[in-house]
Formats: structure tokens, sequence, C-alpha cells
């Protein structure tokens, strides 16, 4: 197997072939891969930057003339993601392992999402402690802590480096071993997007649509969730969505910390996948601990301690009749089969008669600005039950089950 030693090796060379010895120690190849821009590398490459600028038509010698260190990275974001794509699909590399500051870190991610999910990606960055959502994006990129600045071989790097170099090393074995024992799984996989308050729901429309014979992926509505959700639809890998939890759009048009994105329930839509869709946890915002709320929002808002790190608002009855706008404008794009479920008596645990979330005005607003808005050919199903209850589960899978032609 090989594994590509992916850097700025200008600046970092030293590091990246101590990184690259260390897995050759291990009985691997390493591909030294050179993305610099600025003086020559400090050690022997293997790749040149001029071919992975050319993997990507990037004039280097225009960018470099510029002397724009930000147009720089960006030439070699928009060119490393190419020249990685191309290798992997020619079979030259099993996995891929990178050591960056800013610049290093923003150049190789963009390059490992261009990798399929499953082969072995690794970052080891000054920024792998704080926000790394736009640089792990909706991949499954490891990041791994430098501690210490990527700035030559010390005592607490070479423990870093040696480290990280095992991880990706037994991150490729481990797959190898997996690709060669797994057997095929020819299942149809229906996507199902799940938070702590819909859980039940989806816990029993999963085995539901397992028993049928479809595999369900299930992705937690907290921002990423959604987007992978969305990334997979659109990439083809899915047969039908049961997306019950739409509740990333409540923090999209309030401000909260867990949006996905003004793209969420788009992917189904454009494919024409099948999709059942609920209001699910559109009901609550998220935000983090109480002291973290907007000043806005701290008087006469109804909040909930989901837990010490996460704050949940509750949606007003104008937030509610704008998000069925949204959701109904989104569904009225699907080019293949949509229904809408709706659960009358709670559209979460907290909603429910009884719950601190419980409003009925609220929710009216949502569903009937929902219906008012959605083209007339689109099935709407009113379930009178709270969305966990099995009589509502069961009414989203079979409906699920019947547009994508499985037998319940």
């Amino acid at each position: 197997a090989t594994i590509a030693v992916l850097g700025t090796l200008d600046t970092k060379g030293e590091e990246h072939a101590f990184v690259a010895e260390q897995i050759r120690t291990q009985g691997l190849h390493a591909l030294l891969i050179d993305v610099g821009t600025g003086a020559p590398a400090t050690v022997a490459v293997d790749v040149p930057r001029e071919t992975v600028a050319a993997a990507g038509n990037v004039d280097l010698a225009a960018v470099v003339a510029q002397g724009d260190r930000g147009a720089a990275v960006a030439a070699m974001s928009r060119a490393a993601p190419e020249l990685l794509r191309q290798l992997y699909a020619a079979g030259r590399i099993q996995g891929v392992v990178s050591l960056g500051g800013g610049g290093g870190t923003a150049i190789a991610t963009a390059a490992m999402r261009a990798l399929p999910l499953g082969v072995p990606k690794l970052m080891v960055s000054t920024l792998a402690s704080g926000n790394t959502a736009p640089y792990v994006g909706a991949s499954d990129i490891v990041m791994m802590p430098a501690v210490v600045d990527i700035a030559g071989l010390n005592r607490i790097s070479r423990s870093v480096l040696t480290q990280a170099a095992g991880a990706i090393c037994g991150m490729v074995a481990s797959r190898a071993r997996h690709l060669a024992t797994q057997t095929n799984d020819e299942r149809p996989i229906i996507a199902a997007s799940m938070f702590g308050n819909t859980t039940g729901c989806v816990q029993q429309a999963k085995a539901i649509c397992e028993s049928a014979g479809f595999e369900v992926l299930v992705f937690h509505a907290t921002g990423m969730g959604g987007r992978t959700l969305e990334s997979l639809v659109a990439a083809g890998w899915i047969a039908g969505v049961l997306d019950v939890t739409t509740t990333e759009w409540a923090d999209e048009l309030v401000g909260g910390v867990l949006s996905a994105g003004p793209n969420r329930l788009e992917a189904a839509a454009r494919a024409g996948v099948p999709a059942v869709v609920a209001p699910g946890c559109l009901d609550m915002v998220n935000f983090g601990p109480p002291e973290t709320v907007p000043l806005q929002f701290r008087a006469g808002r109804t909040f909930y301690a989901h837990n010490p790190q996460v704050t949940l608002m509750r949606t007003t009855p104008a937030e509610c009749a704008e998000l069925g706008r949204i959701i109904a404008e989104k569904l009225n794009a699907s080019t293949g089969p949509v229904s809408v479920c709706l659960p009358l008596r709670g559209i979460s645990v907290i909603s429910a008669p009884g719950g601190v979330f419980h409003d009925p005005e609220a929710d009216q607003a949502l569903f009937g600005s929902l219906k008012r808005h959605l083209r007339r050919e689109i099935p709407v199903i009113e379930i009178d039950a709270q969305i966990n209850d099995a009589e509502f589960a069961r009414a989203c899978a079979e409906r699920l089950l019947e547009m994508v032609g499985g037998s319940v």
C-alpha cells in the first residue's frame, strides 16, 4: 500500500519527510507530494508542485508571480484535489496524511475531501482543536492536534508525527483487511435524519425498513449530519430518504448553531429520490450554554436546557409559519415522489402535550403554512399522534416503502 504524504514542502519539508520515513519503517510506501508555492522544496519529492498544478489546470508561474500567498493557497486548493482524485482512481494511493498550519491545512483538507468516504485521511494541524467544520466538511477526515507548530523537529513534534504515521498506517492496513473480507451488501440504502427528540420515531421506522430489505443510514441532524445526508443523496448512494428531522432549517432561519445551510432538502428533490419529510424538531433552535444565547433572544422566549452545553429555544408562530413556507418551497422542486407526514400531537418529545415546548399555536402555524404553500399534488398525511408514537413511525416508513417499491 502507498500513502500520499502531501504538504508544503518548501516550509515543512523536513517534517513531512520524517513522516514518510516513519511510514516506510512500517512496511508501507510513501509518496511525497509538494503543494508549496514559495521557495523550492527542501527535500526530495516524488510529485513536484508543477505536476500538482497541471492536474488542476493551474498556471503555477502566473500564481507565483502575483506574490499573493492567499491566491497561491487558493490555487493549490483547486489543483491538489484533482491530483489526489487521479492518483486514487489509478490505484496509486490508498490513504493520505498531511501536516500544516492554516494554509497547509486548507490545501490538504481540500484535497482529502476529493477522495471517497472510507479512504483513510489524516490531517495533523495546528487548527485541530478549534472549529474544524470548514476543513472536514461532509468528509471523514481525521483531524489530529499538532500540539506544537509544524516548525521543525523536536521531542514533542517527533512524538506527535510518529504517532500520526502509525495512525495512518493502521487505518490503511485496517481498511485493506476489511475490503478483503467483507461480503458485498446489495441492499438498497435509506437515509434517515434523527435528533435526540425524534429517536423513538427513527428507531421504529428503521426497524420496519430493515425488515423490508433495506439498509438504513441514520444522520444526526446537527448541521454536518444534514450536509452529509445531502451529499450522499447527490452522489447517488441513496434509494430513499426518511427525512423526519428537518430541525436544521430552524437553526438556519433563526440563527442557531446547527444549521446545515440553505441547500438542505434540495438533493433528493433534484435527484428525484423518493422522500418522506416531517417537521421533526422544528420547534427548537440550538445554542450553546445559556450565556451564548444572543442578547436579542434572552427576553420573552422559552428555553430548555438539553444539557450543560446545549440550550434549546422554542420557535415562535411567526418563525414556524416561515419554516413551513421554506420547506414547502424546497419540496415543490421535487422531480420524484415526495410525501409530507405531520404528527398533529407534537413534533418533538418536548413539544408534545405537557412538554415545555408544547405550543399548539406555533404548530398550527407551521402545519398551515406548509400545507398552504405545497404543490397541490404532494400528499400530506396527517397522523393524530406524537412524532415518536409507533403509529406515526409506521406511517412514515410504510409510505416511503411504497414509494421506493419495497414491501412492508
